[in-house]
């Protein structure tokens, strides 16, 4: 299966929620989300509202978590799997295993607008975890760890300018951002309350245990 290539804010649309899948665009009245533009779901008939079934429901949490991580089907449930398989419980396992992907945590940190933007720096070679170069977006990190950008990325004008504004970025508390070197540590297994993604994830879990 390809990447999805279409409109991005047509999943949005189809989610009901901002997925914040093209950068600063999603914090624009530009958005397609914003109340202003009375958002709808997709299609012809987008407007009429029509029950949804139990596991339509379930489906649409999946797809919902799916298209905001940019994660495919197959390593999806890849991921999921591997949350049985940890001790604890699997719906914030499988959430803790999501956002401690290399793309995520760039995204994150803020060296990146979107995963998709952050999914392509990683692919590019500019980071570097615990001093090796790490191309592969969806390598997991662990507490201790440190993401940096290499040091021939950081001449690159991408870079140079992001080093402006990136001392104004929030991030979350289980990460800690060093702006002048844009570099990154994992401090800790991010909690469920650290995780903004609008997702329940009971509901994924009752979708892969049907």
């Amino acid at each position: 299966m390809a990447r999805y290539a279409g409109p991005k804010c047509k999943l949005c649309r189809r989610a009901g929620i901002k997925l914040y899948l093209k950068g600063e665009r999603c914090y624009t009245p530009k958005c397609q989300m914003e109340p202003s533009r009375h958002p709808s779901p997709p299609g012809e008939r987008g407007t009429r509202r029509r029950k949804l079934s139990e596991y339509a429901v379930r489906l649409l949490e999946k797809q919902k978590a799916r298209h905001a991580y940019g994660v495919l089907e197959r390593q999806f449930r890849k991921h999921f799997e591997e949350a049985q398989r940890r001790p604890g419980a699997t719906g914030e396992n499988f959430l803790q295993i999501l956002e401690t992907r290399l793309d995520n945590v760039v995204f994150r940190l803020g060296l990146a607008d979107s995963r998709t933007q952050a999914r392509q720096i990683v692919r590019h070679g500019h980071l570097a975890v615990n001093g090796r170069k790490c191309d592969i977006p969806s390598a997991l990190v662990r507490p201790g760890d440190v993401v940096r950008v290499r040091e021939t990325s950081l001449r690159r004008p991408y870079f140079s300018e992001l080093a402006q504004s990136l001392q104004r970025r929030s991030i979350p508390a289980w990460l800690d951002l060093d702006a002048r070197a844009m570099a990154g540590r994992i401090l800790s297994m991010p909690a469920r309350t650290d995780i903004d993604t609008d997702v329940n994830e009971q509901l994924i879990v009752e979708y892969y245990s049907r």
